[in-house]
This record gives structure tokens, sequence and C-alpha cells, in this order.
């Protein structure tokens, strides 16, 4: 089985990022901000590399539509689509958390932080999922435009 560099490298990105997100949380129930703060550090870069990785390849290669059974494709977008608006909101969320703390606004640090993490968990876990359901599980389908391989247009 050949898997595709990039979705392979992105997909470790983001699985790395929750790791260091986990790291990050363990180590500020320990109190240890400055450990804290270099995990969580590590955590967006894994993240924003993941982007950069994603939009490249989306912008210059196209993305990789469903290739399995046409009966199971409705499940798969649907899935997707929740993926994708897991991950804006933990993008989001993680970024408002980052400022907060670089601010030392620490209430809403820690009330929105927690909220980001778990939500960048289901990330991280949806995203393993899509690889394998487009790399592993079943061949990739064509790789064409972010609209056609997303909304079949």
């Amino acid at each position: 089985m050949t898997v595709p560099l990039l979705p392979t490298i992105s997909t470790l990105l983001i699985v790395l990022s929750a790791i260091f997100v986990a790291i990050g949380w363990n180590l500020i129930r320990k109190k240890n901000i400055e450990a804290h703060k270099k995990m969580m550090f590590a955590a967006a870069a894994s993240a924003i590399l993941f982007l950069i990785i994603y939009l490249s390849r989306s912008i210059f290669v196209g993305n990789t539509a469903f290739g399995g059974p046409d009966h199971l494709k409705v499940y798969y977008m649907t899935f997707l689509i929740f993926h994708i608006c897991l991950a804006t909101t933990g993008a989001v969320l993680g970024g408002i958390t980052i400022h907060s703390g670089l601010k030392n606004n620490l209430a809403k640090h820690r009330k929105i932080g927690p909220v980001a993490s778990v939500i960048w968990f289901f990330t991280a876990i949806t995203g393993v999922a899509v690889y394998l359901l487009l790399y592993v599980f079943y061949k990739g389908g064509e790789t064409t435009s972010v609209f056609r391989a997303i909304f079949g247009i």
C-alpha cells in the first residue's frame, strides 16, 4: 500500500499538534507555566505547518475526492463537513486562547482553553479518520479542485 506524502505529513502534523496540546494541558495542571507555553506554541506551530501544507496542496495540486463506494459518499461527506466545522472552530478558539494567554487575560484563557483543546482533540481524531477513508481504506478518487472534491461541482 502506498500513501501520498503530503497528506500523510499533514495528518501527522495535526496528530502531533493534538499530542502537544495534551502534554501542555498536563503541564499547566502541574503549574509548569513556562513548559506549558512552549508546548502550546509547539502545538500551534504544528497546526500552522499543517495549514501551510494543506492550503499549498489544495491550491497547486487539488484535493482528493472520496474514492469509496457511491452508497457511502453521503456519509463520508457529512463526516467531512463535521470535521471541517470542528477544525475551523478549534482553530479560531485556539487562536483566541493563545492571544488571551499572551495578553495575560488569564480568565478568558482558562475559560476558552479547555474547550478549544477538546475540540482540537476531536479535530485530530476526525482528521485521521478522513485520511484513512481517503487513502487507506479506499483508494482515493480523482484529485481535483477544492470545490469539485467537496461539492462534486
